[in-house]
């Protein structure tokens, strides 16, 4: 992940599952969205991630590919079986075009290729939960 420029801070509270199993990478993230008005929860494996999926409302979820105990693409298929609204976010290293359509066929709505700025990330998730309908859109500041 490059460089941690802020950003216009997002004007109202965004909530947002990442599930990454590299933990510096979860940090980093984590930290860069929170502070752009982000309330982030995380987790670091697959069941993990679906339980807490089930149990808490969500504007968007971000999902690696790669994850311990069931598969990014399977936490996709997992969580489209109760919530088929909310944006999926793939955020990978598998940046083959066979990954991301296995990941659009599972019900992700974008896919980020690591490494990407942070920048980039936020734009990408803001971009899914305003055309999902979660929250309003806003004008750019």
């Amino acid at each position: 992940m490059e460089g941690l420029k802020t950003m216009a801070r997002v004007p109202q509270p965004v909530r947002i599952l990442i599930t990454e199993d590299d933990p510096d990478s979860r940090e980093l993230l984590s930290l860069y969205l929170t502070q752009q008005n982000f309330e982030v929860v995380s987790g670091d494996n697959g069941e993990e991630a679906l339980k807490i999926a089930r149990q808490q409302e969500f504007d968007a979820y971000l999902v690696d590919n790669r994850l311990p105990e069931i598969s990014g693409l399977e936490l996709c298929r997992r969580i489209r079986q109760f919530d088929s609204d909310t944006p999926i976010i793939f955020y990978s290293g598998d940046g083959d075009q066979s990954h991301k359509d296995e990941a659009f066929q599972a019900g992700a709505q974008d896919y980020i290729v690591k490494p990407a700025s942070c920048e980039d990330v936020v734009s990408t998730i803001l971009a899914a939960v305003k055309r999902s309908g979660k929250i309003r859109a806003w004008a750019s500041e």
